[in-house]
């Protein structure tokens, strides 16, 4: 029986002028709407979110919302027809949807490119000025650096080689807050970057790491790195220098890492603590809101997000101006679509020319890529009801009033000077969006979302504004203001004066829910490879390896080691640990899984008997990121991880919005035939918020823990042996001829030895050419590809990065990983061992403590003091040093066509 309802019961225009709808609730497929002097069938469900017709189309006409196109219908769409494009069909077809989809779209992604009228261009005025002001209460800095909304000892790694160490050292000293209450926190910065050799974003990040060290929260900042790498603490100086960065008014050291790990881990906690009553000495005093700098953004968006909550930032925004503070507006592919209306209030020619070349320079880096800047939204932007990026672009540019003058267009980062509002180039990936605000000096971030996106950053605090009631009602505890009242009826006015008021006592100091929860994460504009597109037709025709075995010299002598070494055995399944895998689907459920994973250790859930620990591998990506290849790549990888087989229990943990969701992930992998029914499936968004999920999945483990039968002690030889090596730089003639045969001893036995293509193992000679059977060897597993079969395989890394390599080499399935370490000991893996391994005597000297094993005498003995160290990492009589003392990283790589959206 069909229900019917006024218009104005189940549906929204944005504007007058639209001629498609916004569903406010699901409506099922025959409801009625009573529409102006129409009435309207619908011809299919439609979801919240989703558009109908309510006016007729006919085929090449523009679709309207906002009175902006952001289509052009395929064929004839009648009043109460559902408006549904080619890409929502298909993020729709991996959903478990239970209602029928049309089986064919009715409009095309299209419409006209802007062309800037610079012969009537007109500048426009800016709003009139509050005559008085108001004030917060901050931290007066110098007048170069301006005012705190924070007050927090920063420990920022220059690049991603000493992530792990400020993470730690932050670890270390959160016991130290409870006596200084005006440090309001001891935060690590780790990020992904400067971890390769030349990197092409090198100008951007150094510009953004130098605008974190002076931004106005900062107390204090501890900068770190190692000195050798390609983006240094010296090359960090001379840029904050050069560029007349107020350096000096921070208080600030630059430390190098020389020597061990934990050594310099007790030189970076005396630091800090000598800084403690110096930054506990700073006070908040009375400040003009004038010294305010705010970043908007938005994530996890809907199609209310320009009805509600985006206008609602918009007002803040032009409010805040109009006393004098300054807003940047950032996200470049999310405008595309929409210059019609950002630049319809500019101040100047030069300032609207700015901002489209941003745009086009955006465009052109994507398509070097074999990407689109025009693929932004994401699975669960399109599942929420934003089509496309025109669409997406014109309900985001709705962060700016129309009544405001965009005053400036700004690189990445840059420093924001002047009052006014800035328009700020950066991707899509909200995360790389708003580390370019904060260098930029934004003191305050204001995030919009409609699903509910959680997203904090460890020293700027987030406002967090959410579209509807239903889902503030929802994640209530992760969210700050409810803009949905506009949706029932209270006025923009009102709702303004009442954000402005709540964020001002953030502002002075007043925690936001993000910070109560202790949620942050960072994330700078990642590196891309390309520079142009001469290589693209070769890259994106590239086949894939077979995954079959390479060929190696045989050796009788070498099987006959008679070696061996004790697993576990549960059910079908032999492995040297039993692990409980929190596997987060994207950056952004990638705190949490880390924070749930903790408690669960706290709490020693099925230890010691099950399990041995639970481990979450929270990653970069997932969201804000190029499909094809690299999407690819990706889901290869976690997909080898949910089957190693040192994990015993595995759960998938989405954010909710990002592109590759839970249903992304169970449909890849349906098709790498993989059975998702035995694993667990969470959701940060739909299961209610931090704390919710957090209890769904300590749910699911203690369910399966309880199912679990016996687990019983196994003793095998060298065929049960999965193992990778690799190395960090050149290998000795006796190292080589060493590691082959440890090779040829495990895989003429039946084991598995895998080595990844850049390892400098592969270009020694003793190596390859006592090993290989023809010198012309080409990779046999992918990226980060679960190896199917045993022996001996080259894994491709299209990547130089420590980390990442190794993150795709344990996700081929090896239990154990050697580490040939030539200048230091390097980051370690999560949760598969890594033995840290050097022949160079000058090595121990340095790092006594932090290697595993070296490599001296005679070197006959080498292979069986290797598999000594392996045997007692097996059977948990050993655990490698860096790991014990922290040293741990993983970092996906986004392969040579991956970037950022």
């Amino acid at each position: 029986m069909s229900v019917s309802y006024r218009f104005d019961e189940v549906g929204r225009l944005p504007l007058p002028g639209d001629n498609v709808a916004v569903a406010t609730r699901q409506l099922d497929a025959g409801t009625i709407i009573y529409y102006q002097d129409q009435t309207l069938t619908l011809d299919y469900t439609v979801m919240e979110g989703h558009r109908f017709a309510v006016n007729a189309i006919a085929p090449g006409e523009v679709l309207l919302s906002w009175e902006l196109p952001f289509g052009v219908a395929l064929q004839s769409i009648q009043p109460g027809s559902y408006v549904i494009n080619k890409s929502v069909l298909e993020a729709l077809s991996v959903r478990s949807l239970k209602f029928a989809l049309p089986v064919t779209p009715n409009f095309a992604d299209q419409v006209h490119p802007y062309v800037l009228d610079e012969a009537n261009f007109q500048p426009a005025p800016a709003m009139p000025a509050y005559p008085d002001t108001r004030t917060f209460l901050g931290y007066r800095r110098s007048q170069a650096r301006g005012v705190g909304t924070r007050n927090t000892i920063v420990l920022l790694g220059t690049t991603s080689r000493t992530g792990s160490y400020v993470k730690q050292l932050a670890a270390r000293l959160q016991g130290e807050l409870k006596n200084y209450s005006q440090v309001e926190g001891i935060v690590p910065v780790a990020h992904t970057e400067g971890g390769t050799d030349q990197p092409n974003n090198l100008e951007l990040l150094l510009r953004t790491l130098a605008g974190f060290i002076v931004n106005p929260n900062v107390g204090a900042v501890l900068i770190v790195d190692y000195g050798i790498e390609s983006v240094t603490n010296q090359m960090v100086e001379a840029y904050l220098r050069e560029h007349n960065y107020p350096l000096d008014e921070v208080v600030h050291r630059f430390l190098s890492i020389k020597g061990g790990f934990q050594d310099n881990l007790t030189i970076g906690e005396a630091i800090v603590r000598d800084w403690l009553p110096t930054v506990n000495a700073m006070e908040r005093t009375p400040e003009s809101i004038s010294n305010l700098k705010i970043g908007l953004q938005c994530g996890g968006s809907d199609a209310f997000s320009g009805i509600s909550a985006n206008p609602l930032l918009g007002w803040i925004a032009q409010e805040l101006i109009r006393y004098g503070g300054a807003a940047s507006l950032a996200e470049t592919d999310e405008l595309i679509g929409a210059e019609p209306y950002v630049l319809q209030k500019v101040r100047d020619v030069e300032t609207a020319r700015k901002f489209l070349t941003l745009v086009e320079k955006f465009r052109e880096r994507t398509a070097w890529h074999g990407a689109n800047a025009e693929g932004n939204p994401s699975g669960g932007n399109k599942y929420r009801g934003l089509y496309n990026i025109y669409l997406k672009s014109i309900g985001a540019a709705r962060k700016k009033d129309p009544a405001t003058r965009l005053d400036y267009a700004i690189e990445y980062g840059g420093l924001m000077k002047d009052p006014g509002y800035y328009f700020m180039d950066s991707p899509g990936n909200d995360l790389e969006s708003i580390a370019g605000q904060v260098a930029s000096g934004c003191n305050l971030i204001f995030f919009t979302t409609g699903n509910g996106s959680i997203t904090n950053f460890p020293f700027v605090p987030t406002v967090k504004v959410v579209t509807t009631t239903r889902r503030f009602q929802l994640l209530v505890n992760d969210m700050d203001i409810n803009a949905g009242q506009y949706l029932e009826g209270v006025s923009m006015d009102e709702l303004g004066k009442q954000a402005f008021e709540h964020s001002i006592q953030i502002a002075s100091g007043q925690r936001s829910v993000g910070e109560k929860a202790g949620h942050s994460q960072v994330q700078i504009w990642r590196n891309w490879q390309q520079t142009d597109a001469s290589q693209l037709d070769t890259l994106l025709n590239v086949s894939l390896p077979t995954g079959e075995p390479i060929a190696i010299r045989t050796d009788i002598a070498a099987v006959a080691n008679q070696i061996r070494f004790t697993f576990t055995r549960h059910q079908d399944r032999r492995a040297s640990d039993n692990i409980g895998l929190i596997l987060p689907t994207s950056l952004c459920a990638g705190q949490v899984a880390n924070m749930i994973a903790l408690r669960l250790n706290k709490q020693g859930l099925g230890q010691p008997g099950h399990l041995s620990r639970f481990v979450a591998l929270a990653h970069t990506e997932g969201c804000g990121n190029s499909g094809g290849q690299p999407e690819q790549l990706y889901a290869r990888t976690m997909i080898g991880y949910v089957t190693h087989p040192l994990v015993k229990h595995c759960l998938l943990l989405e954010h909710g919005c990002e592109k590759t969701h839970n249903d992304f992930m169970r449909h890849e992998m349906e098709e790498m035939g993989v059975d998702p029914s035995r694993l667990g499936f969470a959701s940060i968004q739909l299961d209610g918020g931090i704390n919710k999920v957090t209890q769904k999945v300590e749910a699911w483990f203690a369910d399966q823990l309880s199912a679990t039968g016996p687990i019983t002690k196994e003793t095998a030889g060298l065929e049960a042996l999965r193992v990778g090596i690799l190395s960090d730089g050149s290998v000795t003639d006796a190292a080589g001829e060493q590691l082959a045969m440890l090779t040829k001893m495990i895989v003429g036995a039946g084991g598995m030895v895998v080595v990844p293509e850049n390892s400098g193992l592969l270009s020694t000679s003793t190596y390859s050419e006592d090993l290989l059977t023809t010198s012309n060897v080409k990779p046999s597993l992918a990226y980060g590809e679960h190896a199917h079969r045993t022996g001996f395989h080259v894994m491709e890394t299209p990547t130089e990065h420590w980390v990442e390599t190794v993150t795709g080499l344990a996700a081929t399935g090896v239990e154990l990983i050697i580490a040939l370490v030539h200048r230091r000991p390097m980051q370690t893996h999560p949760f598969v061992p890594m033995l840290q391994v050097a022949s160079d005597p000058s090595m121990q000297q340095t790092y006594a403590n932090d290697l595993d094993l070296l490599l001296a005498g005679n070197p006959a003995v080498w292979t069986d003091q290797i598999l000594e160290s392996c045997k007692q990492v097996i059977e948990h009589s050993y655990t490698p040093r860096l790991y014990q003392q922290g040293n741990v990283d993983f970092q996906l790589t986004r392969g040579f066509l991956g970037v950022s959206l």
